[in-house]
């Protein structure tokens, strides 16, 4: 080859490295996992399968958790303030939103008055329900205008947690330090009823059919059942160590619970014993399954991974490894 043309080729390869340099990477075909960094102030992108981080973008002090929008173009990250629940610190007033695509922070709600936002989840009706801790209330947001449109009160402090039920019509907050669980009528928006749990409960989960929500207990090793149709306490999971947060599989079969202690637990629901355990980090985290129910994902803060449970094989696999602070938890299928 001539040196003129080994030179053009050179300079081709360069120019073509270079254009591709300042690309946004595409995100991955099987979905990607969304991280609340609290002690970074970040949101994680990362890919689960090859376990690297595709994005980090900057968000307030402090986001503790995520909410990806049902069309996974964006992550809402309410900023929450930098001391845990019931505790002096600053009062969070906004929610960074995070644009997945671009991997850039797109926009901040102002909620206009300090609340302390914490968990956001989108309900049915494409809108978004935050808790407002302040307000002892969990704040209605339209995503088109980025504006609030109603607050409902849960009658209780520290409404830390929530879920909302499969048909959109009831909505579920752990209310931390109140030790109980508050019962929303969506539509009305409007309080049904406060339901005791305990002295302290600690985050929230419901089943795909609506119809058991599980709480957890702080003080015991158990987690309480609650029947959505009486609104009551209808039994208890006795575990051998205290549950911080829990996920119920697709089918209703198991449910999946996280522990300080440093354990995931398996439990049998027909028969409300454990089935299996494993060891992960002593972590205060969130657990999320992936929608196809294969993998269970428990972020460990103080030891900066994603633990990995690999479902249908019954094994811990190799952990995401990340920085202190990891947090709540999203999942984003894959991006158009």
């Amino acid at each position: 080859m001539s040196a003129p043309i080994s030179w053009l080729l050179a300079s081709l390869l360069f120019l073509a490295l270079a254009a591709g340099g300042g690309r946004v990477p595409a995100p991955p075909a099987h979905g990607m996992l969304v991280v609340a960094n609290q002690r970074e102030h970040t949101a994680l992108l990362i890919d689960p399968e090859t376990r690297q981080e595709l994005a980090k973008v900057s968000v307030g002090i402090n986001g503790h958790e995520v909410a990806v929008s049902p069309d996974s173009r964006f992550a809402y990250v309410p900023i929450y303030g930098n001391s845990g629940v019931g505790k002096p610190g600053t009062d969070g007033t906004t929610i960074d939103i995070v644009d997945l695509r671009e991997r850039k922070l797109a926009a901040t709600i102002d909620l206009g008055k300090p609340l302390r936002p914490h968990r956001a989840e989108f309900g049915p009706d494409g809108l978004l329900y935050v808790t407002a801790e302040l307000a002892k209330a969990v704040d209605v947001i339209d995503p088109a205008t980025r504006k609030v449109v109603a607050e409902i009160p849960t009658g209780a402090i520290e409404s830390h947690m929530l879920v909302i039920s499969p048909n959109g019509r009831r909505a579920y907050t752990a209310n931390v330090a109140a030790g109980s669980v508050s019962v929303l009528d969506l539509k009305q928006r409007t309080l049904v009823t406060v339901i005791p749990v305990a002295k302290i409960v600690q985050r929230i989960s419901i089943s795909s059919d609506g119809k058991r929500v599980f709480t957890h207990d702080q003080d015991s090793p158990r987690i309480a059942v609650i029947d959505t149709a009486t609104d009551k306490v209808a039994s208890w999971i006795s575990l051998p160590a205290t549950v911080y947060s829990s996920s119920p599989t697709e089918d209703g079969r198991k449910l999946l619970a996280a522990s300080p202690s440093g354990k995931i637990f398996v439990i049998d629901l027909a028969s409300a014993k454990l089935e299996e355990s494993f060891d992960i980090p002593r972590a205060l985290g969130e657990l999320l399954l992936t929608p196809d129910g294969k993998f269970a994902f428990v972020s460990c803060p103080q030891a900066g991974t994603i633990e990995v449970l690999d479902m249908p094989g019954h094994k811990l696999l190799q952990p995401i490894k990340l920085t202190q602070g990891v947090d709540g938890l999203a999942w984003a299928p894959a991006i158009p």
